[in-house]
C-alpha cells in the first residue's frame, strides 16, 4: 500500500513562502496523480492543486493560481507544493493524496491514499 508523508509546514508571515513536500514510501509515485488539499476546522477539505503522473498536466484552485506551483520529481518519489505570497486565508492543514484513476482532481473521494497532513499557519 502506498504511504504518503507531508513535510515543510510551519508558521510564516503574510507574504512569505513555504515549500511543502509529499514523500512516498513502499511504492513508486510514478503512476499516480497527486493532489494537494487543505482543511480548516469546521470546513470541508478543499482541493488546492494536482499534478498528473507524468507531470505534464497541473490544476490549481482559483484562490491559489499565480501563487502556488506544484511539481514532482519521480526519481526522488516526491511531489512539491511551492507556496508564495502566502495569505492568512491559506492557514490550514495541508494533505497530499494519490490516485491512479479519476475525473475530478479537486474531489477528495477520487483519491485512494492520504498523508497525515502538515500544518501551515500564516500570521503576523
Amino acid at each position: 500500500q502506498l504511504r504518503l508523508v507531508e513535510s515543510g509546514g510551519g508558521l510564516v508571515q503574510p507574504g512569505g513562502s513555504l515549500r511543502l513536500s509529499c514523500a512516498a514510501s513502499r511504492f513508486s509515485l510514478g503512476g499516480y496523480t497527486i493532489g494537494w488539499f487543505r482543511q480548516t476546522p469546521g470546513k470541508e477539505r478543499e482541493g488546492v492543486s494536482s499534478i498528473s503522473s507524468s507531470g505534464g498536466s497541473t490544476n490549481y484552485a482559483d484562490s491559489v493560481k499565480g501563487r502556488f506551483t506544484i511539481s514532482r520529481d519521480n526519481a526522488k518519489n516526491t511531489v512539491y507544493l511551492q507556496m508564495n505570497n502566502l495569505e492568512p486565508e491559506d492557514t490550514a492543514v495541508y494533505y497530499c493524496a494519490a490516485h491512479m484513476y479519476g475525473s475530478f482532481w479537486y474531489a477528495p473521494y477520487e483519491y485512494d491514499y492520504w498523508g497525515p497532513g502538515t500544518q501551515v499557519t500564516v500570521s503576523s
